[in-house]
């Protein structure tokens, strides 16, 4: 068990993301035992990804995206350019001016 708990906000997005996968199923209309075996992945870690549950890895959700027509989704997830923190953040310590480098044969 990990010694630190899940944050709570991390655990309600996990549980959306569960209901999400549940729905685009639903709507694609798959059974549990047809995107399990489609995916390669068991019924029961369908069930627990469905269900909400932190246990699961990022390659049952790979492949559930797959299978699901929505693996785009994963591939832009963090994407750096979009990344408004960590932007912001490199912007804060840019040079307040920037000067021309002398050449080493000048005087």
């Amino acid at each position: 068990m990990n010694r630190y708990p899940l944050p709570e906000p991390a655990t309600r997005a996990i549980a959306k993301l569960g209901r999400d996968i549940s729905l685009a199923r639903r709507r694609r209309r798959l059974s549990q035992a047809s995107l399990a075996d489609r995916s390669g992945i068991s019924v029961n870690t369908v069930r627990r990804l469905e269900k909400g549950e932190p246990s699961g890895s990022i390659e049952h959700l790979a492949r559930i995206l797959h299978v699901l027509g929505e693996l785009k989704r994963l591939e832009t997830l963090l994407d750096t350019g979009t990344d408004e923190i960590g932007l912001l953040m490199m912007d804060e310590g840019l040079p307040q001016r920037v000067r021309a480098r002398q050449s080493k044969g000048a005087l």
